[in-house]
């Protein structure tokens, strides 16, 4: 079977964009999804798939099963935005104040919606099912164990997962495919320092916890490289707040907060630098009296693309795009809770390249001013679209019908 998938996504890219910019008008944090995923419900279920709503409270499930029986593909998109005030000044801008969707989730489910749309068209022709998850909360709040308790990996069990991010790092066009760990692990650490407070002219009758969170700081940034070997495994921490009891300028407060992030490739790694986090900073509190309460959350396991996966994924995107504009290089100290989803069931994660440095799209996610170049709509489309058919439709090759 001969389908030129990028040609029929090209010609959906009217109808991509408005639906991109709707969504992107209308954002909605994690588990508030509810407009999102009635849209979502509502074009599936136009499509003629089976619909399950209300999983891990706004998830929503699309089944589009073919004529015969086959393998399942669960191609998984997050819906849910960011706490960000937009800044980017386009007259699609986000209405919501606070609210952007500074990370391409609003693209993620135009993709996805795209890929049911496309599919739709070849249901006979189909040996095996696709299962659509639209998921919540994937911005730390844990959407995809959620979706997994509700046993989105049940009824039909898949036997691989796919996800894609778009992604401006990569130029338009440009395809990363990496096997093996490709997104980080994601923890938290935050830290309550206490002292003793006090007047501020006279700090030597106090024990100052200012002083000692900074000195904890540099401690801490110093771990990765002096504590640990950089080279055995890529490894980031970064302290990203700090804030006290005391707002005025002649206190020396009780106690100081330091919050940040740590993400490593691999748990082994993970567990080594959490117990660093916890000794080094007992000891620096310990040697100026001050006392410590430490927390720490692992958010997410590292994404990991199997390796067959990967390979039959390439092969079938190569037919789209050309084997030039697949990288397999690109991976990121980011992360994405996709892997839990990857972790039970085999499956590959990829990058479009949705960066464009002419347009000026060069904008990080989770920027106020983060953009995409709309044309990673259709790519986008027809790359996940060759993926599944790689699985659900026997003898697919890309090329003009």
């Amino acid at each position: 079977m001969s389908i030129d998938f990028l040609s029929h996504a090209s010609a959906m890219r009217g109808d991509l964009v408005a639906c991109r910019r709707d969504l992107h008008r209308y954002p909605e944090l994690g588990f508030e999804e509810f407009r999102t995923s009635g849209i979502v419900a509502a074009e599936l279920a136009a499509l003629g798939l089976e619909v399950q709503t209300g999983i891990a409270t706004t998830g929503v499930v699309g089944l589009l099963e073919g004529d015969e029986d086959g393998p399942t593909v669960l191609v998984r998109a997050d819906m849910d935005a960011l706490p960000i005030r937009e800044e980017t000044g386009v007259d699609y801008a986000s209405t919501v104040p606070g609210k952007m969707h500074a990370c391409g989730h609003d693209a993620h489910v135009t993709i996805a919606l795209g890929v049911a749309r496309l599919m739709s068209a070849y249901r006979s022709a189909l040996k095996g099912r696709v299962k659509f998850v639209f998921q919540p909360g994937e911005e730390g709040m844990g959407g995809a164990l959620a979706m997994i308790e509700d046993g989105v990996l049940e009824d039909p069990r898949p036997d691989v997962t796919l996800g894609l991010h778009v992604w401006t790092g990569l130029e338009i066009g440009t395809v990363g495919v990496a096997d093996g760990a490709i997104m980080s692990g994601s923890s938290t650490f935050q830290m309550v320092i206490r002292g003793r407070g006090g007047h501020a002219a006279m700090p030597y009758i106090t024990i100052d916890p200012v002083h000692c969170a900074g000195q904890v700081i540099m401690a801490l940034h110093t771990l990765v490289g002096r504590k640990m070997d950089a080279m055995a495994g890529a490894v980031v921490l970064s302290v990203t707040g700090v804030r006290s009891s005391s707002d005025a300028f002649n206190i020396i407060p009780q106690e100081v907060e330091i919050r940040g992030t740590f993400r490593t490739f691999n748990a082994y790694t993970s567990e080594v630098l959490e117990q660093l986090i916890r000794s080094v900073t007992e000891s620096v509190c310990a040697s100026v009296g001050c006392s410590v309460d430490i927390t720490v959350k692992h958010l997410t396991i590292p994404v990991v693309n199997d390796e067959q996966v990967t390979a039959q994924v390439r092969e079938a995107f190569a037919r789209v795009v050309g084997a030039d504009a697949l990288d397999d290089t690109v991976r990121t100290m980011a992360s994405e809770d996709v892997a839990y989803l990857m972790d039970d069931v085999p499956g590959m994660y990829f990058f479009v390249g949705a960066g464009n440095r002419a347009q000026g799209i060069t904008h990080g996610h989770h920027h106020p001013c983060f953009n995409i170049d709309e044309d990673a709509l259709p790519l986008g489309v027809a790359l996940m679209s060759s993926a599944v058919a790689s699985y659900v439709l026997p003898g697919y090759s890309n090329g003009a019908e």
